[in-house]
Parts: structure tokens; C-alpha cells; sequence
């Protein structure tokens, strides 16, 4: 694992742990020599993960649609800012550079970014390593609702499983580097076994 992409909020959030974390997370990133992929904005959380890796001697590569240059006030000190023509060129070409995706608090594009690496993962299109980085039970209700999914037989167990979810740093870096994908082709075989016909 070379690089890693965060999913994060373009805001800061209403308290000061968020950002708290997300320093802590784009430092850690960057002593680890992990490259970090993300949104390209210098606003919010991204922001600050972003300037916490940099300062840190970290490399930043940002991707951000042509949109939301000024809506995401685009960072103007990166390692590298990539300016693309859509939201879908954006999730395609960060998947393209990450070996693996985090995601930090957020609202709702930080929870569509993740979704459709996970998505993608579900259907053997990709088999990276997706992990939501937990910040004083944000994500808890979420975990809640997959294990719902789960329960109400809309998603396999094993691909519920083959996320990682909590709050240590440490604990989901080792997760990551250490991350063996579960079988999409034998999940996809199931799901086509118990499709009627």
C-alpha cells in the first residue's frame, strides 16, 4: 500500500474532536509514507488533513471537478491538484491513484464517495481496503443500518464483514496493509443462485 484516499467533510463539523482527528489522521498518514489522495479542497476537514500531511513532509494529491474549484476553495499548496470535468471523473480517478479509501466524517458526498468504492468492491470491479475512521460514534448509526442490511438479507455477511470500522489510527493502518478482499465471484455465484427465475 502506497497511497490512501480520505473521504472527509467540506466543513469542519460542530465540534473540535473532528478536526482533531482529522490532523491527526493526514499527520499519521504522512510519518507512515503513505501518499494521500483526496478531494483537493482547502476548506473544512479536508483542508486541515490535507495541511497536517504536508506539514508532516507528506505527499498530497488532490481531485477536484471543475465545479467545485470555488466552491471547494481548491488548495493552492499541494504535492500535486488534479482538475477534472465531473464528479464521476473525480471517483474514478482517485480510485485510479489509492490503494485503499478512509472515510473521516462527512456529510453526504463523503458517504456517496465511500458507498460507490464499496459498491464497485461488492461487485468485483475493485478489491481495496475501505475502512470509516469512527470519531466519538459518528459512524455508529450507519454500522447500525449495515448490520440491518445484513439482517434483512439485502447484504452478505461477508461483504459487511469486509469493511473495517473504529477509531484507532494504528489499529486500521495494520487493517489495511494487512487486508485480503473477500470473494465477489463466489458472493456474486450466490446471488445469482437465489435469484428467481
Amino acid at each position: 500500500m502506497q497511497s490512501v484516499c480520505v473521504y472527509c467533510g467540506s466543513h469542519s463539523g460542530s465540534r473540535p474532536v473532528y478536526a482533531e482527528h482529522a490532523r491527526d489522521l493526514g499527520q499519521r498518514l504522512a510519518e507512515n509514507g503513505l501518499g494521500v489522495i483526496y478531494g483537493g479542497g482547502n476548506v473544512g476537514l479536508m483542508g486541515i488533513m490535507a495541511d497536517a500531511a504536508l506539514a508532516a513532509g507528506g505527499e498530497v494529491i488532490g481531485v477536484i471537478p471543475e465545479q467545485l474549484v470555488d466552491w471547494e476553495v481548491a488548495h493552492p499548496r499541494l504535492s500535486r491538484l488534479e482538475v477534472v470535468p465531473s464528479m464521476h471523473a473525480r471517483k474514478a480517478r482517485m480510485f485510479e491513484l489509492s490503494d485503499g479509501f478512509i472515510a473521516l466524517p462527512g456529510g453526504f458526498g463523503t458517504l456517496d464517495e465511500m458507498f460507490e468504492m464499496l459498491t464497485w468492491r461488492q461487485l468485483g470491479i475493485g478489491d481495496k481496503p475501505c475502512a470509516f475512521l469512527d470519531v466519538d460514534g459518528f459512524y455508529e448509526p450507519l454500522i447500525g443500518m449495515m448490520d440491518r442490511m445484513v439482517a434483512e438479507h439485502f447484504v452478505n455477511a461477508e461483504q459487511r464483514r469486509d469493511l473495517w470500522h473504529g477509531e484507532e489510527i494504528d489499529t486500521m493502518l495494520e487493517w489495511m496493509h494487512s487486508y485480503r478482499p473477500a470473494n465477489a465471484d463466489k458472493w456474486l455465484e450466490e446471488k445469482r443462485r437465489s435469484v428467481p427465475r
